[in-house]
C-alpha cells in the first residue's frame, strides 16, 4: 500500500513535490546523498540550505534528471512530483510535465539574443503561447525588452533575469532555482527576490530554493531545510528556522549575544530524520 504507482497522476493533498529517502551515488562509488526526505508545498516557496559541499545542487539535479550528464544516478528511493513516481523519468519528460530547473551559473546561451534564449525556453509550448508568454516574462522582467543583443552581453543581473524568464516560457509548476543570488550585487539581489516573490503569489508557481544567502531565502520562503553531509538535519517553516538559536550561529550570522568568539562555537545539533 505504500508503493505509489506511476500511473497515479492525482495528488493526494497539497504537496507537489515529494523526494522519499533517496541515495544518490557518482561513479557508482561516491556516496553524495545519504537517505534524503523532503517535499515541497503546492503553491508555496520551499528553501533548502546548507553549506558548500552538502548536496544542496546535486539535490536538485536528481529531481530534475540531470545526474546522467555527470555520471549519477539515484540508487535508492523515490521522487514523486504531483502523485507520479518520476525517479527514472528522462528530464525532457520532466519538464514537459511542469518542472523546470534555473542553474548554478545561469546557463543562458551567451550567443544567442534575449529572445532566441527565451523562445528556447518554450520548446515543450504549442508555438501559439510564445508570443503571449514573452510578453509576460516583459512584465517581470522590463529591464530585458530593452536589450537586443547578445545574451553574452548582459549583466551578471540580467542574465539571472533571462534564466528566470527562459523557465516560465516552459509555463511550468515547479521551479527549481540553484543559487539565483550568485555573483550579484545586494541591491540587485534584493530586486531578483522580489520578483521570485512575486511570480510565487501571482502565478502559484511552487519555488524550491537553493541559496548560499540563507537570510534572504528565509525571508522569501514559507518552509525550510538545513543540510549536512547529504543528509537533511533540521526543518520548519521559515519563521521557525530565523528563530531558532543554532541557524541564527551558523546561517544568519548572529546566535546568543554570549558567543564572544569562534572559540566558544558549539557543534551542530542534528535531528534524525531516519532509524
Amino acid at each position: 500500500m505504500s508503493t505509489v504507482s506511476t500511473l497515479q497522476t492525482q495528488p493526494q493533498d497539497d504537496t507537489i513535490l515529494s523526494v522519499n529517502n533517496i541515495e544518490v551515488v557518482f561513479n557508482e562509488v561516491i556516496l553524495v546523498l545519504r537517505g534524503l526526505n523532503l517535499s515541497a508545498k503546492r503553491g508555496q516557496i520551499t528553501a533548502l540550505l546548507g553549506a558548500n559541499g552538502a548536496g544542496k545542487s546535486t539535490t536538485l539535479k536528481a529531481i530534475a534528471g540531470l545526474l546522467g550528464s555527470e555520471d549519477g544516478e539515484v540508487s535508492r528511493g523515490e521522487i514523486i512530483y504531483n502523485g507520479t513516481d518520476i525517479t527514472k523519468m528522462p528530464p525532457e519528460k520532466r519538464v514537459r510535465n511542469g518542472t523546470f530547473l534555473v542553474m548554478e551559473g545561469r546557463g543562458i546561451i551567451h550567443d544567442m539574443t534575449v529572445l532566441e534564449n527565451l523562445r528556447l525556453g518554450a520548446f515543450t509550448q504549442p508555438q501559439k503561447n510564445v508570443a503571449g508568454d514573452i510578453e509576460k516574462v516583459f512584465n517581470y522582467f522590463p529591464r530585458l525588452k530593452e536589450r537586443t543583443g547578445l545574451a553574452g552581453y548582459l549583466s551578471g543581473g540580467e542574465q539571472q533575469m533571462l534564466a528566470i524568464g527562459r523557465s516560465l516560457m516552459a509555463r511550468p509548476d515547479l521551479i527549481m532555482m540553484d543559487e539565483p543570488s550568485m555573483g550579484l550585487s545586494p541591491l540587485l539581489v534584493k530586486e531578483v527576490f522580489g520578483i521570485i516573490k512575486r511570480m510565487n503569489k501571482e502565478l502559484g508557481i511552487s519555488v524550491l530554493l537553493v541559496e548560499q544567502n540563507a537570510n534572504m531565502a528565509l525571508r522569501a520562503a514559507d518552509y525550510g531545510y538545513i543540510m549536512e553531509n547529504g543528509k537533511i538535519v533540521l526543518d520548519g517553516t521559515a519563521e521557525e528556522l530565523m528563530n531558532n538559536e543554532d541557524v541564527k550561529e551558523f546561517y544568519l550570522g548572529g546566535g546568543g549575544s554570549e558567543r564572544k568568539s569562534f572559540k566558544n562555537i558549539k557543534s551542530f545539533k542534528r535531528r534524525k530524520r531516519w532509524l
